[in-house]
Formats: structure tokens, sequence, C-alpha cells
């Protein structure tokens, strides 16, 4: 833009330059927010005190206050009872099937954030769909969209509270409860009979290999199943090895040459999973998986490598339990390495592949730090499998978390979330302070410790959100905000109020699909709030319609965290989503025009 000063120019390089990092995805986005944060502080763009004023924004609180009552839920089974009640009303018709769990999706969105909605769902749907013999791929992503669309309906999502916070920041009035419901309530149920009567069609019919391997009992062959063919080897230990006397740990067979020991035979006993522990004697035959380049060097130890026949492969089925589990996003372990994590030694469960995508990694995978959304192929005992389904990060798809909670604390925990959504949606407190209130509760009635309290908040969006913060005051004091907005202003003008509205959410929709809604109602946010102002709109239904536009992540599998986790159970691709979540968009597009309408007087 001409006339630009040299504080506008840079606060265009430093957005430019966040989006890049977002967009490359190498920097962990909470990083990128304090670069943010440092990058307009440091040069004076905002003062102190805007630089850190996002730590205690009523934002910053909300969303700590939703992750203790989200968390309590869980804990306490209230959401897993939830989620299996809705369950008996799925039937076996299609259509009803995915109106029962894309409501259920939206209903819990309601209360909770989407990934963690998504998260207690993708377990007890895989077991609805082995019951009527559907197909994951059919029901995975309408769950996905099921909990994107109950997020515009409510004021408990990121990307709404951001909105929110911007208006007051702006010296409006906050978002409430009713804010989103009549809007967002119209997409949500609009966008839930699309996908179950029309989008259903255009879901791909795709079985994972996992899920191939549970159709059958006994299961077929593992090695085809996982294309192992070339990868299992049979490695003889005669009476000169040097390996004979140590145990499977101090050979370092693993460690230095990246190949997985399956299975130990031992005469007429067959070990399989064995331990780090367990000793190699003469004559004992190991079930080696790994590549080639990776096994022959095995033979520098005085050991007799050959390739797998069919009874070793038939071995290697039986000697894995077939169970895939989902590395949730937000994991607290992501970006780790399995070595890292000590793993095995900690679980006694070995991981024999890591899905990534459509792809499967079988050679080092110890030294592959973990993503959200990757898929671990599992050898070990099924008990060993449940403690894991229980552990925070881990989503087990053919188990749920066993839940033996007192009963007492669920009553209680569900009676303290209602109880402070209520008295915020009226009014009687601020959404804020409502949520901190019923974190408090939470700690006192001692459903959660003060100590597990700050386990449970996810930090990550804490501080991308606050270091994100400043953008707002820096969009306002540069001008740049005014000048963007005169430009969208003269755009939009000639053709109308609901023109200009839904031309903004058009644009922080696609946006999104980039850089996901949190950071895209904190860049496009200011912008829109401006352009409101300078057309005499009143900003409050403009901020609804970008705060809804940032929950619309239909398109990629990349633009919502819930996306990423349903791709591998579903064996979606990026194709999948454009081509279901483009008929969506059209439909959510559609209704929000309504909406502007029927509810806020938007008119063209």
């Amino acid at each position: 833009m001409g006339g630009m000063s040299g504080a506008e120019l840079y606060l265009v390089l430093v957005v430019g330059g966040a989006l890049m990092l977002f967009l490359r995805g190498r920097t962990a986005p909470d990083l990128v927010g304090l670069l943010v944060l440092l990058a307009l502080a440091l040069p004076g763009i905002v003062s102190p005190q805007e630089a850190v004023a996002g730590f205690s924004s009523s934002a910053v609180i909300i969303i700590l206050g939703l992750s203790v009552l989200t968390n309590a839920l869980e804990r306490t089974g209230v959401i897993a009872r939830s989620a299996v009640w809705l369950a008996q009303f799925t039937g076996t018709s299609e259509v009803r099937l995915l109106t029962v769990v894309m409501s259920a999706g939206g209903l819990l969105s309601l209360i909770m954030n989407n990934i963690a909605a998504g998260a207690v769902l993708l377990p007890a749907t895989m077991q609805i769909a082995r019951r009527v013999n559907v197909l994951p791929s059919r029901l995975l992503m309408p769950i996905a969209f099921g909990t994107l669309l109950g997020g515009m309906a409510t004021i408990f999502t990121t990307a709404n509270i951001l909105l929110s916070d911007l208006l007051v920041q702006q010296g409006y009035r906050a978002l409430g409860l009713f804010d989103f419901l009549p809007t967002g309530g119209l997409v949500a149920v609009a966008g839930i009979a699309y996908t179950a009567l029309i989008g259903r069609h255009l879901l791909p019919n795709r079985a994972s290999p996992a899920s191939i391997m549970r159709q059958f009992d006994p299961p077929p062959d593992l090695a085809a199943t996982y294309q192992l063919d070339e990868r299992l080897w049979d490695v003889f230990v005669p009476d000169e090895s040097a390996l004979i006397g140590t145990t499977l740990h101090a050979s370092q067979i693993g460690a230095t040459h990246g190949v997985t020991v399956l299975a130990l035979q031992r005469g007429q006993e067959l070990m399989s999973a064995p331990t780090h522990e367990d000793v190699i004697h003469a004559g004992d035959t190991l079930l080696i998986l790994g590549r080639e380049e990776r096994v022959m060097p095995l033979a520098a130890h005085g050991v007799q490598v050959f390739p797998s026949g069919a009874a070793s492969r038939h071995v290697a089925t039986r000697a894995i339990y077939p169970a895939e589990v989902i590395v949730a996003p937000r994991a607290p372990f992501e970006g780790q390495t399995l070595t890292e994590l000590q793993f095995r030694t900690r679980t006694g469960i070995q991981v024999i592949a890591i899905w990534r995508g459509n792809r499967s990694y079988r050679t080092d995978v110890g030294k592959m730090p973990l993503a959200a959304g990757d898929a671990l192929l599992l050898q070990g005992d099924p008990k060993a499998v449940q403690a894991l389904a229980d552990q925070d990060g881990f989503i087990v798809l053919d188990m749920p978390r066993s839940y033996n909670p007192d009963p007492r604390k669920a009553i209680l925990a569900a009676l303290i979330t209602l109880t402070v959504i209520g008295v915020s949606a009226v009014g009687w407190l601020p959404t804020s302070i409502a949520m901190l209130l019923g974190a408090v509760l939470i700690v006192i009635t001692g459903i959660i410790s003060m100590q597990e309290m700050y386990r449970v908040i996810d930090w990550r969006v804490i501080f991308l959100v606050a270091g994100m913060t400043p953008l707002s005051s820096a969009f306002l004091s540069t001008g740049l905000a005014e000048r963007i907005g005169n430009v969208i202003v003269q755009l939009a003008a000639p053709y109308g109020e609901l023109a200009l509205v839904g031309g903004l959410a058009l644009f922080a929709m696609l946006i999104g699909q980039a850089i996901g809604g949190q950071v895209t109602a904190l860049v496009v946010g200011p912008l829109a709030l401006t352009a409101a102002a300078q057309a005499a709109i009143d900003p409050v239904p403009v901020a609804v319609a970008v705060a809804i536009a940032c929950s619309a992540s239909f398109l990629t599998p990349i633009a919502h965290p819930v996306n990423l986790l349903m791709v591998t159970p579903g064996s979606y691709t990026g194709a999948d989503f454009l081509r279901v979540g483009g008929g969506l968009v059209v439909v959510w597009f559609a209704v929000l025009i309504c909406g502007l309408w029927l509810f806020w007087g938007i008119r063209l």
C-alpha cells in the first residue's frame, strides 16, 4: 500500500513472518506467539504493558478455566458416559448413524473444546462402526465436522472467546452464549443435515490396515497386511555366537541396527514381545523386523540370517496385538521420540510401525519425533494396551479409557460445569470470572488436585493467545487496521452491509484453512472490527460472523487439530476433505448469511 509508515511496514513484516512460520509448521505455534510479542515490544510498536496484557486477558482466563472443567468431566467419566448413552440411538441406518454421531460431537463441543470432544468420541465411534459393520471412513470425518459445527453455537470456543475479548478491548460489550446460539445453532443443524443426507455420498469407502485386521478371527497374514514380507527375518543363534548370554538390551540389536525383535523361539517355547531383560541362548531363533541392509550386519555377531518363511509370518501375526494407537493433538510428548520417552521400558509395549498420513514407517521408529495424528502399530499384552489407553495423549482406537469414577465426583463435576455455564449465560457473572470460579470449585471439591490442575491446562494455547494478543494493539496504534479497513469498506460498501459482513466471514474462513482458527481470529478480528466501525455497522454481529467463520475448518486436514486426529484411522486424504468439506462450506456460508439477516438485522 502506498504511503505506509515505517511502523506499518514493520508490522506487515512481523505478521507475514509469523504466518510463514505457522504455514511451515516447523516452529511450535506457542513459540511463534512469543516471538511476535517480542518483535512488537522490543522496537516499541506496543508498550510493555500492552505486550504482556494478553497473559491477564479475559480470553486467557476463560481458556484456563475451560481446560480444568473439561478435564474434570473427562476424568470423572461424565463425557464417556454421555458418549455411550448417545451411542444407543445410532441404529443401523447410515443417515441416522451420521446424524447421531455428528450431533454428539456438536453437543459435547458446546461445553468443551473440539479436540477433547473428538478424542472422546473416536474410540466409541470405532466400536460402533465394528458393531454395525460400517467402515470408519464413513463416520470419522463427520465427527470432526460435527464438533466444529457445535463450536459455532457457543462462546466456549477459542476463536469465539478471542473475538469477544477483541470487542472489549475496543470498547464494546463482551459476547455471551446467546449471541452465538441462534446463528451458530442454525448453521450447525443445517450442516449436520447436509452431511447426513448429501455429504455422505461423497465420503470415501476406505479401511485402514488395522481395521481390516480386526474384522477377521483369526487375523489375516500380518506380513501381507502391513507389507512386511520383505522385512521379516529369522536370525538363528549358533553355539559360537557372541550374543549368547547377553540380554536383548545389552546386545544393542535394536539401538545399533534399527531393527525390532518381534519374538524369540527357544525349542518348543515361543516368547512373543520379549523384554529387554530376556537373555539370548544358544539355539534361539529371533524373529526380526527390519530392512535387509540393517539386518545382514547382524552376521558379524556370529548369527545366521534367513528370510522368514510362512511359519514365521504366522508367528508375527500372532505376536502383534492388532491395536492402533493415535497420538492426540497437543499430546504432552509431541515432538519427542519413543526412545526419549523410554516407551518400551515404561509400558512393556513395543511399537512395530508408525503410520503417518498414508505411509508406514518400519525402520528406526524409535528415533522418529512423534506428531499429532500418528498411528502406532503395537506389540504387547492387551492389558498393557488398556493401560496405555488411560494415559493422556494416547487414543487407543479399539478400547476407550477404563473409568472407575467416584459417582459423587461425577455428579459434582457436572453440576459445577452446568452452574458456571448457566450464570455466565444469563449474565450474572462475566464469563471469565465464571470459568475461574468453576476451576477453583473443581479443586476445592477434590475432583482434581492443585498440582493436577497445572498439568491439565493447555499452556501452549495460553502462550499462543497471550503472545499474539498484542497484534490487536499494534494494528490499532500503527493505523494499519484503519488503512486495511478502508480498503475493505471501499471494496464491499457498494454491495451493502450483508456483502461486507459476509465477505469478512468468507475471508476469515479461507485464511483459517491454512493457519487455523485461533490465529485467524487474532489476525483478521481487529481488521474486521475496524472495517465494521468505519462502515457504521454494529461490530457485535461482525465479531460473531468472523468467529463462526474461524470454526469453518472443513477444507483441509491441517485447518484444525480435530481433523488431523481423524486422518489416519479414517485413511483420509486431503482430497477427501476438499470434496466433502466443499459442499459443507457452501451450506455454512448460505445459512450464515440467513442467520445474519434473521437474527442481527444485517441487510443488503
